[in-house]
């Protein structure tokens, strides 16, 4: 069992050390990689949609919402009531 985490340890770090920039870099190197991975994800919240709604459809609905119900609960908005027949 032993073996077999250090024999993983081994090929995360050999797969760690293909990528340049070592010795100029160093640990700074994986930075334009997770700013790649960033810029992907946010392009898929902006422009992939599940159902009918995209990530930020679904946020700005959220807010709103948020907005009204603070808005009631401070007085500016005042929900009036049907009139009793």
């Amino acid at each position: 069992m032993l073996a077999r985490m250090f024999n993983r340890s081994n090929n995360v770090r050999y797969l760690l050390s293909l990528v340049p920039g070592k010795q100029r870099l160093g640990t700074y190197r994986f930075l334009p990689i997770f700013f790649c991975i960033g810029g992907v994800m946010e392009w898929i919240m902006i422009n992939v949609r599940i159902g009918r709604e995209t990530f930020y459809d679904v946020y700005r609905r959220k807010r709103s919402e948020r907005e009204y119900k603070q808005k009631i609960a401070d007085g500016l908005i005042v929900l009036e009531e049907p009139a009793a027949k």
